[in-house]
């Protein structure tokens, strides 16, 4: 059992889909993301426009957590997709999204009454991440889908630090990172997971958003 050093409350979990429980058919092309019987609560229009944005949202989830965990009602997934696309940190180009783009992502964050505020850190090397999370903030940070197949005995991965896919890292030991993932197998690397600092190297871009709640006087 890996435990944290950490003060603040528990993070609440959201994964990219409505269903965290369908996740792993989800993957593996067993259902649909139109199937999802859950969808409306995305305030998507309809399962397509669901399904579209579902695959594209683990920075919104990431954003969602971090304000639950604040005890911030979270928008709607949607309602942050259309912000977002708004202000260009998400840009569409047909029927292709490219994003999260970090910049007016964060200038988003930073201009909402949250008490929350968001800086772009790239390059963000480990020993940068680990003294964030110690200091109890919270990160968004890049890594290759993979981690989802690690596991706190994991042995490091093959070099890939393309990142691609985004995953709120909540806390920190002296072996582990601790981080809730969007698109985790259910059950097994969703909520709280624990995964070696030296598994870790090997799948982390080396970029992210830092979160830190402000001070209230």
């Amino acid at each position: 059992m890996v435990t944290p050093r950490r003060s603040r409350p528990q993070v609440p979990y959201y994964a990219q889909w409505e269903s965290p429980e369908l996740v792993g058919d989800l993957l593996t092309g067993r259902t649909r993301a139109e199937n999802d019987p859950y969808w409306a609560r995305s305030g998507a229009k309809d399962p397509t426009e669901y399904a579209f944005w579902s695959w594209k949202t683990c920075g919104v989830a990431c954003l969602r957590m971090a304000l639950a965990s604040m005890e911030i009602n979270p928008p709607t997934v949607m309602s942050l997709v259309e912000d977002l696309v708004d202000v260009g940190a998400y840009r569409l180009d047909g029927v292709r999204v490219h994003g999260l783009v970090y910049a007016p992502f964060v200038e988003y964050v930073n201009a909402q009454d949250w008490s929350l505020t968001a800086t772009v850190a790239a390059p963000l090397e480990i020993g940068d991440l680990r003294l964030h999370l110690e200091g109890d903030g919270l990160a968004l940070i890049s890594v290759h889908p993979t981690i989802r197949d690690l596991t706190p005995q994991s042995e490091p991965p093959p070099l890939q630090r393309e990142g691609g896919h985004l995953v709120l890292a909540i806390a920190s030991t002296d072996q582990h990172i601790v981080f809730h993932n969007p698109s985790g197998w259910p059950g097994r690397s969703q909520v709280e997971v624990a995964v070696q600092w030296t598994s870790l190297e090997p799948c982390f871009a080396r970029r992210g958003i830092l979160l830190t709640k402000e001070e209230t006087p």
